[in-house]
């Protein structure tokens, strides 16, 4: 019974493998579907400079 326990999940992991590899096989990703790189965003400047802070009283 230990021996079940302890082969299910190696079996299992085996079958997740063995069915990732399948979809590789048939269905290929498209030669010119590759990543394209990101666009970094524009930074508008600040309507007004930050200045110093007001006095306490």
């Amino acid at each position: 019974m230990v021996v079940l326990v302890a082969l299910i999940p190696i079996l299992m992991l085996g079958a997740v493998l063995a069915l990732g590899r399948y979809e590789e096989l048939m269905l290929p990703e498209p030669e010119g579907d590759g990543l394209q790189p990101a666009v970094l965003p524009t930074v508008a400047p600040s309507p007004a400079p930050a200045g110093t802070p007001a006095p306490s009283p």
